[in-house]
């Protein structure tokens, strides 16, 4: 299943793509895209849905987050091999781990607003993962059983406030508003065959920027969910990003180029869907 919310900023409704590609209404059925609806049980009920009995929605409403804000948006860093060595960084030992802030967390497609005092605004393609039911202390063997599905991430970044103003933690600079767009939608586990083998890529302003592939990932998505597991509890409907490959603005030499306002960048994996975000100015008040 794809799984969707869509409308009004903070009034999305719950939905899913049909076989056909149409968006159908679920809000009779669930009341979120949430932990509830991404339980076994939750996902189950769903499955057992004729689709073509479900509203059709009209016109093409704005896709908001796949997932309703989680309780924990937990990050990782330097998790392939290709990118770690862009950047001059070691390899890690154990996977690297910091959050976002689920106010950060938009829809695939919103814009991305440039924080004031910006000036170093990266991108970074990742894989999403999302929990399906509560983990802690899971082995890897049986990690994979806790997903309840995968989802397109830009994991937005501002180096400067990551890697200059945050000293040795990285929060700062990744947890700003729009810093964490997520979908169009959410792909059910069932219908990823194989997660160490998905084609990412991203774009800005029509220029290519990332081609990777999950399979350089150093840590695999069970590895991750176990280790995490080990050190926080997670619950249904908590996201994982995975890290990125190689091509972001900070690894470029021999001068890195940052988004700017106005820039467009795209981006996407295999099997899950692609967003769009513009660069827009921060309008708020000093």
């Amino acid at each position: 299943m794809k799984l969707v919310r869509y409308g009004p900023p903070g009034r999305e409704k719950p939905g899913l793509i049909d076989a056909d590609g149409a968006l159908r209404d679920l809000s009779r059925k669930v009341k979120d895209i949430d932990g509830a609806t991404l339980s076994p049980s939750g996902l189950a009920a769903l499955k057992k849905l004729d689709t073509r009995r479900l509203p059709a929605v009209k016109g093409k409403p704005r896709l908001g987050p796949c997932v309703a804000v989680p309780s924990k948006f937990v990050a990782i860093g330097l998790n392939y091999i290709d990118h770690a060595r862009e950047t001059g960084a070691p390899i890690p030992e154990y996977p690297v781990v910091f959050f976002k802030a689920p106010s950060c967390v938009v829809g695939a497609n919103d814009n991305i607003i440039a924080p004031r005092d910006s000036t170093q605004l990266d991108w970074e393609v990742e894989l999403g993962v999302v929990i399906g039911r509560t983990a802690r202390y899971v082995e890897a063997k049986d990690a994979m059983r806790y997903v309840a599905g995968y989802c397109v991430i830009n994991d937005v970044s501002e180096r400067d406030f990551q890697l200059k103003k945050s000293a040795s933690q990285w929060s700062k600079g990744k947890g700003c508003d729009t810093f964490g767009p997520l979908g169009p939608w959410l792909v059910t586990a069932d219908e990823i065959k194989d997660t160490q083998n998905l084609d990412m890529w991203l774009d800005v302003n029509g220029e290519r920027r990332q081609t990777g592939n999950t399979r350089t990932m150093i840590f695999g998505v069970a590895a991750l969910v176990a280790d995490v597991s080990k050190y926080m509890t997670l619950l249904p409907g908590d996201v994982i990003t995975t890290g990125t490959p190689p091509g972001v603005a900070l690894g470029m030499k021999p001068e890195p180029k940052w988004l700017q306002v106005g820039d467009v960048v795209t981006l996407g994996i295999q099997g899950l869907g692609e967003q769009k975000q513009k660069v827009v100015a921060y309008k708020g008040k000093r």
